[in-house]
């Protein structure tokens, strides 16, 4: 590989023919090359969409084989997730115990904190994009499940996102800095929404093995969370049963109703916090939104999730700040 530094290219883009040290300063650190004593061709540009990168990756001659070894993360990186679609060629990927050859039409997941390896078979010609976790808010177990395997081809709302990718890529340098921040949380949303729909559900037992009744009742919380008078009275009155038996039921899903109200009202307020960029309306009208009825209720409920108030995290979040990303998980 040559060693040329990155220049920029065009409005917002930049990129470089170093492709080993692109991967690493753009996707993620401990990124190394495969020596195999031959010198791989390639470019790699870099857009940025808010929090989102979108980096193209060429390969001309090859193979190409990038490594992220089981190392620590390095200090001050945040965790992050990429989502891998081939345009021309082949990718080969490795995670988790599990290697994959992804193709046009397909796409794959990588979590970048654990141990991965790329190869480029050949001349192609990829794009990855790179989002960090905590905007997904998706557990890590349920990701698991979803690494180095070939996504399907697109369909409903992985359709939408395919679209837009394309339209990203061609569309780039006349992107204005909030139209593209606006964009970057619509991919996030869409990527989330994916994960969402493919993943194993990894906070409790199969909901084939889980009580109807919890199931139903998960459901409706999820429908009246930004509702201030839900609370396990009115849970319980709206299926016709005792608070006791209420409680008894959530014993096996390991928290409380209460709890479990909670988290999921701070995880929604976070992600409105996080995924529309400088357009986010105030901390105050996204709590109040989500059933919090006080801001220094919110304020207690969201510190004893994430670390930090909402107003401090938020600010670490949108600075880039490795500990506010490390607080989510």
């Amino acid at each position: 590989m040559s060693a040329r530094s990155a220049a920029a290219v065009s409005p917002g883009a930049e990129t470089s023919t170093d492709v080993e040290s692109a991967f690493a300063r753009w996707l993620t650190p401990l990124v190394t090359a495969d020596d195999t004593g031959s010198r791989t061709d390639g470019s790699v540009t870099l857009r940025r969409f808010g929090y989102v990168r979108m980096l193209t990756c060429v390969s001309v001659s090859g193979p190409l084989r990038l490594v992220r070894g089981p190392g620590p993360t390095a200090p001050g990186t945040e965790d992050a997730v990429a989502l891998l679609v081939p345009r021309e060629g082949t990718v080969r990927l490795v995670q988790d115990g599990r290697g994959v050859s992804v193709v046009p039409g397909e796409s794959a997941l990588v979590e970048l904190r654990r141990a991965f390896s790329f190869e480029y078979e050949g001349t192609a010609r990829s794009v990855l994009l790179r989002l960090p976790l905590h905007a997904l808010h998706v557990p890590s177990v349920p990701l698991r499940s979803l690494t180095a395997r070939a996504l399907p081809p697109p369909a409903g709302s992985a359709a939408v996102l395919t679209t837009l990718l394309q339209h990203l890529e061609t569309s780039a340098s006349r992107v204005s800095a909030p139209v593209g921040e606006r964009l970057g949380g619509l991919v996030t949303d869409l990527v989330a929404g994916l994960v969402e729909d493919l993943a194993e559900d990894a906070e409790g037992p199969p909901e084939d093995d889980r009580h109807p009744l919890v199931v139903t009742i998960r459901q409706y919380v999820d429908r009246h969370l930004g509702d201030p008078e839900l609370s396990a009275e009115r849970i319980a009155a709206a299926h016709l049963i005792s608070v006791r038996y209420l409680h008894r039921l959530f014993e096996t899903e390991g928290v409380t109703v209460g709890r479990l109200i909670q988290r999921l009202r701070v995880e929604r307020c976070a992600g409105e916090l996080t995924r529309r960029g400088r357009s986010s309306p105030s901390i105050a009208v996204v709590a109040a939104r989500w059933g919090f009825r006080s801001p220094a209720h919110f304020s207690r409920a969201f510190k004893s999730v994430y670390g930090h108030p909402p107003q401090q995290w938020r600010r670490m979040v949108m600075s880039g700040t490795a500990d506010a990303a490390g607080a989510c998980l």
